[in-house]
């Protein structure tokens, strides 16, 4: 059965890696959803985050071809785990004199924020799931959103619950 999969690849950072990663998705016709790539805090490494749609057994043979290529250093399939994802968009509303009292405080129940306020527009900051940001679009629409833009979905495992010490042990 298909489902939505997302991937963790650490690569070195090297010119031609992300052609290289790209490529195997598409030698093998398997369509990227959501490609977001980064630097690590370790020196040469950089981090792609890749969602795409598949069923359990081509995940397992993405994750070894991934592991083909020369410059994958590691590859997680974090689906099955406790994550923490994000999206960033970036989203220009039409907001005169008139609605941009309405828009800003629609932006702060959100969450959300405005980063650059003109005389007809405002550009909104949001940050979340995939679906927080749809909803977002969805209150703003009435007003009338004049671009957007996401960034692709970046992802972590959540951080492990510290064990309990018991009594005496220092911490």
């Amino acid at each position: 059965m298909k489902q939505t999969r997302t991937f963790v690849v650490h690569v070195e950072d090297q010119p031609g890696v992300l052609d290289r990663v790209a490529s195997l998705f598409r030698r093998r016709s398997y369509n990227i959803d959501s490609l977001n790539v980064g630097r690590t805090h370790e020196e040469g490494i950089s981090r792609m985050t890749i969602v795409c749609e598949t069923d359990a057994s081509v995940a397992r043979r993405i994750e070894a071809n991934l592991y083909r290529l020369v410059n994958v250093l590691r590859v997680d399939d974090i689906t099955d785990s406790p994550r923490v994802e994000r999206n960033l968009a970036l989203i220009k509303v039409s907001a005169g004199p008139d609605v941009r009292p309405q828009v800003l405080q629609i932006l702060s129940t959100v969450g959300a924020r405005a980063v650059d306020l003109g005389p007809d527009s405002v550009v909104v900051e949001a940050t979340g799931t995939h679906e927080e940001i749809e909803r977002l679009a969805a209150v703003l629409a009435p007003f009338g959103i004049l671009e957007m833009v996401q960034t692709g979905l970046v992802a972590m495992t959540r951080a492990a619950e510290r064990p309990q010490l018991s009594r005496g042990e220092a911490a």
